[in-house]
């Protein structure tokens, strides 16, 4: 197939309407999640966003090993912390309690941290 000389400019100019405009029309998103930072890792100054507290109870046939459920606390504190457009969390901790209810026993665990922007 043989391009013409206007089908040869026509292609340049889609070419470059493409390479100027293609990403401008993609939205930026954050997909990564604050990270979990110690109090040696702090170097910079920051402001509290306030305290995360997230809920989780299952049930005695569905209780799950605890390497699993930190695992779960600090995706959930992460993820609500990038809800709070957080830059990171600070004092990550996963705590468990035993419950019953009537007969049924149960275990609530707990994953609190602290959402942090750095000034």
């Amino acid at each position: 197939m043989r391009m013409t000389g206007n089908m040869a400019v026509i292609m340049l100019v889609m070419l470059l309407a493409l390479l100027a405009g293609g990403c401008s029309t993609v939205p930026v998103s954050k997909n990564e999640l604050p990270p979990i930072l110690s109090q040696e890792e702090l170097i910079r100054s920051y402001e509290k966003l306030g305290r995360i507290q997230i809920t989780r109870e299952v049930y005695a046939p569905n209780i799950i090993q605890m390497s699993d459920v930190r695992a779960w606390g600090y995706r959930a504190i992460r993820e609500e912390a990038a809800k709070m457009q957080a830059d990171a969390v600070i004092l990550p901790e996963v705590s468990s309690r035993d419950t019953t209810y009537l007969i049924v026993p149960s275990i609530e665990y707990r994953a609190t941290g602290v959402a942090i922007r750095f000034k």
